[in-house]
């Protein structure tokens, strides 16, 4: 797998302005667009699509997947096939973290706000995460349905490029 992420930061403007645009934006004119406490931001060379994914703090958690990493947002704007940014996403949330917690890592989809896939005339949420490996595992208390994958099913680790002062991604010393 080439690896498509590099390395950004909370207060990335190019990441801030997909973020922006992601429905689970809370105060879009605030200059940090991740959530409190630990987290990884990956923005794409191109800047078309970025991925948060934070390890709270397990007292700080209010769902029962308290301990998991949490993909905390992910936008992709033409970046390429969602499933293998969520794949590349999560070798790079491993390269940064280490081991996975034995919960893994868990999104949530307001399916009130995402466009459903039609599956037979059905809408279906989630199918580009099931695809990535993830399964559905219920809900949380505010309705949003919770996608999960297990560290037997994360892709091995590929650490996040570099990125240079021009915001490009560095190969082997060398800005693209």
């Amino acid at each position: 797998m080439i690896q498509p992420w590099c390395v950004s930061n909370r207060f990335d403007r190019a990441a801030k302005r997909l973020a922006d645009r992601h429905y689970n934006r809370q105060t879009p004119d605030s200059p940090q667009f991740a959530p409190p406490g630990s987290c990884v931001v990956f923005l794409t060379a191109d800047a078309k699509a970025f991925w948060i994914t934070s390890y709270p703090k397990t007292e700080f958690t209010h769902h029962k997947w308290a301990g998991a990493w949490i993909c905390s947002a992910f936008r992709s704007e033409g970046a390429g096939q969602a499933t293998e940014l969520i794949t590349a996403a999560l070798a790079a949330t491993r390269a940064h973290y280490g081991d996975p917690p034995d919960l893994g890592l868990v999104t949530f989809l307001d399916a009130r706000k995402v466009e459903p896939i039609l599956t037979r005339g059905v809408p279906t949420f989630g199918r580009t995460w099931v695809k990535a490996g993830f399964r559905f595992v219920g809900k949380t208390k505010r309705g949003l349905l919770a996608f999960q994958i297990l560290p037997r099913d994360m892709p091995s680790a590929i650490p996040a490029l570099p990125r240079g002062p021009s915001g490009l991604p560095i190969f082997d010393g060398v800005a693209a």
